[in-house]
């Protein structure tokens, strides 16, 4: 009978989520999970029995919970049998609003968000059973120049990469680690992150988003494209187009609207990332 008892006891444990939130507590939704280095927040599909994710990087001063409680953005994914994971930055200064260590040449960051998302990654996978060969990195404005700096600094993180709305800041780094493929989305009217880039000028610093036309030049030399596009297209109010490359792969997604996320961008990016797949 004692036995028995322990036989039971032990396959309980073996069935538990491998790794609950710190103190026990297991999170999900509204509940961050937290890691050493910082919180992430996570969303599920009905259902789920482990599979890919998508991680979303939020934008200047947002958080994993603002990511999250958008439920639109969040259904998106889930329902397509997507996990959401939400990591949140830091301030980048005491009092200061919630920033990513996007390389711009003005180092007062307090985390190496690379080694932290690898972090959240491996704690999502063994939380949850998120595939990590099967991850799509994804996110906005700062968010999404933080996407272009992992895919640079370490290519090997995700499967894919697409961005939106955000790139590389100056100094624009010279050598990537490797091929990656990347599918950016950027509005033809933004403002807030020009395509052309601009200075923003701060009481503290000066800091310029770099030219995304130069960006794409970069990552055609990474992952050794033609020059010239192999597809254009134009429909539904988009323009995009296709590289045809030796490694890896790049597309762009230009819409006419500013700087937001466009409607359906979400379908436009798990559908080219399944296209990767199959």
């Amino acid at each position: 009978m004692l036995n028995r008892i322990w036989t039971l006891l032990a396959a309980v444990l073996i069935a538990a989520p491998a790794a609950a939130a710190e103190g026990g507590a297991e999170c999900g939704g509204e509940t961050a999970c937290r890691i050493d280095g910082g919180l992430y927040h996570l969303a599920l599909p009905d259902s789920w029995q482990g599979g890919p994710a998508v991680m979303f990087l939020h934008g200047y001063g947002s958080s994993g919970a603002k990511v999250v409680a958008n439920s639109g953005l969040v259904a998106a994914f889930t329902r397509r049998g997507y996990a959401v994971i939400a990591p949140s930055g830091l301030p980048w200064k005491e009092g200061k609003p919630a920033d990513w260590s996007v390389r711009d040449g003005w180092n007062t960051y307090p985390r190496n968000d690379v080694a932290f998302l690898r972090d959240v990654l491996a704690d999502a996978a063994a939380r949850a059973g998120v595939v990590p060969d099967r991850l799509l990195l994804s996110g906005f404005s700062r968010g999404g120049s933080m996407v272009w700096d992992v895919a640079c600094q370490a290519p090997d993180f995700a499967a894919a990469y697409a961005p939106v709305a955000g790139g590389f800041w100056l100094p624009v780094t010279q050598d990537c680690k490797g091929p990656v493929r990347l599918l950016h989305i950027h509005g033809f009217a933004d403002k807030v992150v020009p395509l052309e880039g601009r200075v923003i000028q701060g009481s503290e610093a000066e800091i310029v988003q770099a030219d995304i036309w130069e960006g794409l030049q970069l990552w055609r030399r990474e992952n050794a494209c033609a020059s010239n596009a192999a597809d254009h297209e134009v429909r539904d109010g988009l323009w995009r187009k296709r590289w045809k490359c030796g490694a890896g792969g790049l597309e762009l997604i230009l819409h006419k609207g500013g700087h937001g996320l466009p409607k359906g961008w979400s379908t436009l990016a798990l559908d080219w990332f399944e296209d990767l797949e199959r």
